[in-house]
């Protein structure tokens, strides 16, 4: 068998002679600078922003087509919808909520009252009200456990029992008029305002058409509306969308005339920046270096609130709850054997060009609640030796002296490993890595790559040609792991069970338990994250940093952890 460092290094060489080649190998044009230009440079900063003008944003990857903050459930389509739909609540530079669309007051962290703005308006003409954000609250309580934002609801007074058919309206929304809802929750937590579902859904355009029905209608796929700057004009499923200027925007009209989201593969991404024909883009780390030294792009890093890991499939969803039912990964010490065996110092420098860092536990750093790295009760630092010495004692052994191990009874044993597949090449090479490293422990390896689009529908419907996978999550602004790892949660993809962490989280937001003190909440956190390390129901990977290259002919824009300021500052200079 290949030892990892030396085949990662030739990978590398082939990737990198391959994206340099897809990004064109012409000389650069030589140009000369007229004195005037700078004098319109100059000219531009002084008058303030400049209105017209169309701004092109870049996917590397086909976007999954649901256009709706209710619905969406992968990376692109978020990225589109940011332009056309709003929040009721943003957060600012330190994750701390700030009113939106909403404004809001509490006595007791259980009882809220939330204030609209008036005379914000869909896309369709009608006025925002609060019966459009009851209507998405009630549309996902339908749906129950089978919606992925279920645990942002179902801690309202009163949802469980209208999901359950119980009551015809949930006890907790009481409409005040309006532009007022009061909203009671089950209980005082700590996190009830961050946790709450903030989106609404137009009611007006969804009339008729049942939840279930809802993700698979023109109105999310083709003809989406929001309350955002810009307006959704043409969809070309999973290739383009243009989006026109909103001149009734609520906070008045943008300076863009246009926007044009468009799918360019990533061998690409470095040559349109180049040529001007791209003006902002997310881009792979992998051409880190190649985005640096143009000229007309500046790269822009802020700090991630996201995290990438290896899961496994433990169980599977029932409807209501997770359960672990399933043997083959089972064992917590082939798990820790699996993540001993990875060189994740030497992954994360070869495929994400050192702007990710390795981590053992499953929040990132930028958030409060994120116990330090050294305080895990066990530190997987790059150790093959271990991964064998734990994968004999616990039966992992290779009895037909084909190199490789049987399981504890004997029998075959195959990691059979997915990762999603776009057109980004790096994504197989870095795949192909993982089953490298296992297999370098004796565990025989097999590799799938399925299509993005059908990866992550796969895995929440717990798809048994998934077992174990490779995934990412974006946090949020609030940390509360529970929606992602909690026994309810359908997000939980590797369904795993534990009573000990679920009541360590539940604890940790609730005000009868922690009250005010922060310390005691971080530390009942710090808590979950050991039982975490300990049992590795997913492997962590890396936590990365955030990357954006952005064209220096568009002006306004800002970025922190919390992401972007809004597209309706941005303009570009002319």
């Amino acid at each position: 068998m290949k030892k990892p460092l030396l085949w990662l290094a030739m990978l590398v060489l082939v990737l990198s002679t391959f994206l340099a080649a897809c990004s064109g190998g012409e000389k650069e044009k030589t140009t000369t600078t007229d004195p005037k230009d700078d004098d319109k440079d100059k000219a531009a900063e002084e008058t303030g922003p400049q209105d017209g003008g169309t701004l092109t944003y870049a996917l590397s990857s086909e976007f999954k087509g649901l256009l709706n903050w209710n619905f969406y459930d992968a990376d692109g389509d978020d990225d589109i919808i940011a332009f056309f739909d709003d929040a009721l609540i943003d957060y600012d530079e330190n994750l701390k909520a700030v009113p939106n669309i909403a404004s809001w007051t509490t006595d007791d962290n259980k009882v809220f009252t939330f204030t609209f703005e008036k005379g914000v308006k869909w896309h369709n003409g009608d006025e925002l009200t609060v019966n459009d954000w009851v209507f998405a609250i009630e549309t996902i309580a339908t749906l129950g456990g089978e919606h992925q934002r279920w645990s942002n609801v179902n801690t309202i007074e009163g949802a469980k029992d209208f999901n359950e058919g119980k009551a015809d309206k949930i006890a907790g929304l009481e409409v005040v008029d309006d532009y007022t809802l009061k909203i009671t929750f089950d209980k005082a937590r700590v996190n009830n305002l961050e946790n709450v579902w903030a989106y609404p859904l137009s009611k007006k355009e969804f009339e008729g058409i049942a939840p279930k029905d809802m993700a698979a209608s023109e109105q999310v796929r083709s003809k989406p509306v929001g309350t955002g700057p810009f307006k959704v004009t043409k969809v070309i499923p999973g290739e383009s969308v243009e989006l026109t200027r909103n001149e009734d925007y609520w906070k008045g009209a943008p300076h863009l005339e246009k926007i044009v989201v468009k799918v360019i593969d990533s061998s690409l991404t470095t040559g349109e920046l180049k040529n001007g024909t791209l003006d902002m883009t997310p881009f792979h780390p992998t051409v880190l270096p190649e985005v640096e030294a143009l000229d007309n792009v500046e790269v822009v890093k802020y700090p991630g609130l996201s995290y990438y890991y290896i899961g496994f499939k433990l169980g599977k969803y029932d409807g209501k709850k997770n359960v672990m039912d399933k043997d083959k990964y089972a064992s917590k010490e082939l798990r820790q054997a699996m993540l001993f065996a990875i060189n994740r110092e030497e992954w994360v420098k070869a495929f994400f060009s050192g702007l990710g860092q390795p981590l053992n536990r499953p929040i990132p750093s930028a958030h409060w609640i994120a116990a330090d790295n050294k305080d895990m009760p066990v530190q997987y630092e790059y150790n093959p030796e271990k991964a064998k010495e734990i994968l004999d004692k616990a039966g992992y052994v290779d009895k037909d002296g084909d190199g490789f191990r049987e399981d504890p009874k004997g029998e075959k044993f195959v990691v059979k490993f997915s990762h999603y597949a776009t057109g980004n090449p790096t994504f197989e090479a870095r795949a192909k890595a993982m089953t490298q490293y296992w297999e370098e422990v004796g565990l025989k390896s097999e590799l799938q790559m399925t299509d993005v689009n059908l990866y992550y529908d796969q895995l929440e419907k717990d798809d048994p040609a998934l077992e174990v996978f490779y995934g990412g999550w974006g946090t949020g602004a609030d940390p509360d792991p529970l929606p992602l790892w909690g026994i309810e949660s359908v997000w939980n993809y590797p369904r795993w069970v534990n009573e000990d962490a679920q009541k360590l989280l539940e604890d940790a937001v609730d005000l009868e338990v922690v009250g005010t003190d922060t310390e005691k909440r971080a530390q009942l956190y710090a808590d979950w994250q050991k039982i975490f390390n300990e049992e590795v129901p997913s492997l962590p990977i890396l936590e990365l940093e955030e990357v954006m290259a952005v064209s220096k002919r568009v002006q306004g824009v800002k970025f922190d952890v919390s992401g972007s300021n809004s597209s309706h500052e941005w303009w570009i200079k002319q």
